[in-house]
């Protein structure tokens, strides 16, 4: 497809500055960003795409391509990376998958999550689950000590949603989750839950059905 052939040709051209793009302007990350996505939505709009920067600027820059937890996406994002070229210092990964570590979440030692202006840590989420009878897949409520901060950017949902999925994986929350609602932690949190905790939850749940 053009549309493929025209998205990889796009990153191989820029993946230079793309893959120091954290040492731009905000200006520059805010056009390079646009453009990336711009590529991808003439591929489909139904997929996104996010790009994981490394500590050490040696190692590769990731580039996931997600479906969003939508499985009417999934072939699309399969068929997209079967072409992905080779470009050094780069890794493409189809479907956000679980990758960071419970052990530095529960020592708040994990790297934050930057996503274009948010930065955020999963070892800062606490939740809480709904009852939802009836149905396999449970409602919940992710609590933020600074969600004032975050409330009104756009940008929210898609860092959690990044989060949940770097838990427990893209085909997993699909799966099991039903609705996320964002709020503050309130001052009253005793009984909640942190979010590294979840997939011992879920594992509990599955357990007693």
């Amino acid at each position: 497809m053009k549309s493929i052939t025209a998205f990889w040709n796009w990153v191989s051209n820029n993946e230079t500055i793309l893959r120091n793009l954290q040492s731009e302007k905000p200006q520059i990350q805010k056009l390079y960003f646009f453009w990336l996505e711009k590529h991808l939505l003439y591929y489909s709009e139904g997929i996104n795409c996010i790009l994981i920067f490394p500590k050490n600027h040696r190692d590769h820059v990731e580039l996931i391509i997600s479906a969003n937890g939508n499985r009417e996406y999934f072939a699309q994002v399969l068929k997209l990376l079967e072409d992905v070229p080779s470009i050094p210092f780069w890794k493409f990964t189809a479907f956000i998958q679980p990758q960071e570590s419970i052990d530095k979440m529960e020592t708040h030692l994990e790297k934050p999550y930057v996503f274009k202006d948010i930065h955020l840590k999963a070892s800062e989420y606490i939740y809480m689950t709904f009852e939802y009878d009836g149905i396999k897949k449970i409602n919940m409520i992710v609590y933020l000590k600074n969600f004032t901060v975050y409330c009104n950017n756009k940008n929210l949902p898609q860092v959690i949603f990044i989060t949940m999925n770097d838990i427990i994986g893209e085909n997993f929350l699909y799966r099991n989750i039903n609705f996320v609602e964002i709020a503050q932690i309130p001052e009253e949190d005793s009984g909640l839950i942190y979010l590294y905790d979840f997939q011992f939850f879920i594992d509990k749940m599955n357990l007693s059905k």
